[in-house]
């Protein structure tokens, strides 16, 4: 960038090109985001002002930004936010970055849980939070408990719940997939996105996900390991007639859904995200037989 007068416009213009060299995702898009987030507004209002001048603090803490998300660092984490399920919430280093199609397995839950009355609700592998929030934000008589292996993943949900107001309903417990929970606990539905990225494959991820905790990516030789125990163990914790709700990768259809039928499931099936893609698997609690275990 040179001396010359940097206007909102010329600034937006001149990233956006940058970016597209550089084969950046969605290059006008960052270009608004990280300015916007520069300059603490938002993008509907970049276009209002699109012929203000920047100032030099604003220009060098937006090159700043631009050199960060040119090295590979996720634009969700140059902002420390993520919009999830119509709410926004803290993401850093410590966590994996919501992504748009796990909204379909809080909608998934969200069917079988009740509008109006008390319910149970238990988000395995919770990351940053997100599900169980905004599980608990849309019923307001809902429990939910969540668990992380990580005790960084853990802080950071505890701080969405806290500012998203649904501390009270959101548990957050540290430990190894249900390992944490009290043994009388028992669900109506428990939800997972686990680690399901086979090792081998991580080194070809873009560089913005490897940047992400490998303890979220990494399920193991086969992309399975989580996802094997997830639904072999989760059978203990479901009440009668529970929802088991699963996000996995978008080839492991046949062997989630082979899982869930070896492990007594009823109802078992895999469904599509947006584009078509097979990314969910469901399974329910026989009513008749109770909690396994």
């Amino acid at each position: 960038m040179s001396s010359e007068t940097w206007t909102i416009r010329r600034v937006l213009t001149w990233t956006t090109q940058h970016f597209e060299k550089r084969q950046v995702d969605a290059p006008r898009l960052t270009a608004e985001i990280l300015l916007s987030h520069v300059l603490k507004t938002g993008r509907v209002r970049l276009y209002v002002d699109l012929d203000r001048p920047l100032s030099k603090e604003e220009l060098s803490s937006f090159r700043a930004l631009i050199e960060r998300r040119l090295s590979g660092e996720p634009t969700q984490y140059l902002t420390g936010t993520r919009e999830f399920y119509n709410r926004a919430y803290k993401v850093d280093a410590r966590v994996l970055i919501p992504r748009p199609e796990t909204e379909l397995l809080v909608e998934a839950a969200l069917r079988v849980l009740p509008k109006d009355a008390p319910a149970r609700a238990l988000d395995v592998c919770t990351g940053s939070g997100c599900i169980a929030i905004s599980l608990a934000a849309e019923r307001p008589q809902l429990a939910v408990t969540a668990t992380d292996l990580s005790p960084d993943a853990c802080a950071l949900a505890r701080e969405n719940a806290e500012t998203l107001k649904v501390s009270d309903r959101v548990t957050v417990l540290q430990g190894d997939l249900f390992s944490p929970l009290p043994p009388d606990a028992r669900f109506h539905v428990i939800v997972s996105n686990p680690p399901y990225i086979a090792t081998h494959e991580i080194a070809g991820l873009s560089a913005e996900v490897r940047r992400e905790p490998k303890l979220a990516l990494d399920g193991g030789p086969d992309g399975l390991v989580a996802l094997k125990r997830v639904v072999s163990e989760a059978r203990k914790w479901l009440e009668p007639g529970g929802l088991l709700a699963l996000e996995m990768g978008e080839t492991q259809g046949p062997a989630v859904l082979e899982l869930l039928r070896a492990a007594g499931y009823e109802d078992a099936r895999v469904e599509k995200d947006l584009e078509r893609r097979e990314r969910m698997a469901f399974g329910t609690q026989p009513a008749a037989s109770g909690p396994q275990g």
